[in-house]
């Protein structure tokens, strides 16, 4: 063993005489442990928390919406000529529109008219049903009803159940000797789906294409929604279709709707990272401390070591070793404990927090192998520079004076 690793070692692992000197060490390990505990368990809460709310929205709404301002009249030409575009793997016509349902009680509701041999290649719909199904949605015969899928906490609003019927009114009317007169439909429940997201889940309904434009008073197709393969080549390829298609197709993807909440949801992640990387900076400091306390404590040690010979850079990589030796354990000890903590919280989802606020039910956490490492080697690299100066100080210490008065 070298013998600066082994003097530092000795003056870690202090004997009875310099306990206070261990117990300083112990507390330096402690914080530096507890400072990257918290950093990662932060960060991977963040990551999450962004990566869940991606996933919920992604799978309840398309990736790209394309529109024409004329309104779209054939809409199974459209779909695919949208499909020859190289990364999109799905494509479907929508009817969006704004209403009122009536079950036992009364509520708000955003009517999506689709078409359901469709809609499973652009949304989680499909998968998301818990009751029903969407072939309810197309009536039988002429004299059935209609159908409509619900949310699940939408229907719990308004107490409606798989073959119940409701009412839905639209403001888009026809004109009467009594003006404008609301639309009104009864549809039956053919469904009920749970994507996840407390806002689909409370405030949206799946109803049949023609029911869909009957409902919103047009015999067009609003939009048409698109699927591609890679979510993040979704601007690009936006972009490549209104260039490829003309003028006359308007295009927005996902990221430009969704812009201001991932932007706030990045803007914690670096809050709360600065935040409590703060608890890791102080830490450091705790390493200052204790360095510059032994330092007083072994200046007799040090003034020996010189006079038979000991460097002043062996002097310095003493004490400077054992500064680092203080912060790769805590580092360790402390990244291994945030690592374990996060994937046992995501894991049992320990921490329940109300889905009509947050829009999910539990606290995902969400490690990736980039934060982790970054929060290892930053760690590391604070405890490092908190050890220069102590070092550098005992390097400086003058034997003769150390041991003028010994």
């Amino acid at each position: 063993m070298p013998f600066e690793l082994q003097v530092a070692l000795r003056y870690l692992l202090a004997k009875r005489r310099q306990v206070f000197i261990s117990v300083i060490s112990l507390v330096s390990t402690l914080g530096v442990t507890v400072g990257v505990m918290a950093l990662v368990i932060a960060l991977a809460l963040m990551t999450g928390l962004q990566g869940e709310l991606q996933a919920r929205i992604l799978g309840s709404s398309a990736h790209v919406f394309v529109y024409k301002p004329s309104g779209i009249t054939d809409y199974h030409a459209e779909v695919q000529k949208l499909s020859t575009v190289p990364g999109v793997i799905g494509a479907a016509p929508a009817v969006v529109g704004k209403a009122m349902i009536s079950g036992l009680s009364n509520g708000f509701i955003e009517v999506k008219g689709i078409d359901a041999r469709l809609e499973s290649g652009v949304t989680d719909l499909g998968h998301a049903m818990t009751d029903g199904s969407l072939a309810g949605l197309t009536p039988a015969t002429d004299d059935d009803l209609a159908g409509i899928v619900l949310g699940k906490d939408l229907a719990s609003d308004i107490g409606a159940k798989v073959g119940d019927t409701v009412r839905v009114t639209t403001p888009n009317g026809s004109l009467s000797p009594m003006g404008v007169m609301p639309r009104q439909r009864r549809l039956k429940v053919a469904g009920l789906f749970r994507m996840g997201l407390y806002q689909v889940d409370s405030l949206s309904g799946f109803v049949d294409l023609d029911t869909g434009m009957m409902l919103a008073g047009t015999d067009r197709v609003a939009h048409i929604e698109v699927k591609v393969a890679n979510v993040y080549d979704a601007p690009r390829i936006a972009d490549q279709i209104a260039e490829q298609f003309g003028q006359n197709y308007v295009t927005q993807d996902w990221t430009d709707i969704n812009q201001q909440l991932y932007s706030a949801l990045l803007l914690e992640k670096i809050g709360m990272g600065i935040g409590i990387g703060l608890i890791v900076a102080v830490a450091a400091l705790n390493i200052v401390a204790s360095l510059i306390l032994l330092v007083m404590e072994k200046t007799r040690d040090i003034a020996i070591l010189k006079t038979m010979g000991a460097s002043a850079r062996s002097i310095m990589l003493i004490f400077f070793l054992q500064g680092t030796i203080i912060g790769v354990i805590g580092t360790i000890i402390g990244a291994t404990a945030g690592a374990v903590a996060a994937y046992f919280l995501d894991r049992y989802r320990v921490i329940s927090i109300p889905g009509d606020v947050y829009q999910v039910s539990y606290l995902p956490f969400r490690l990736l192998p980039g934060d982790f490492i970054a929060v290892v080697i930053g760690a590391v690299l604070v405890c490092v520079l908190a050890t220069l100066y102590p070092s550098r100080q005992a390097a400086r210490l003058d034997p003769a004076q150390a041991l003028r008065y010994e």
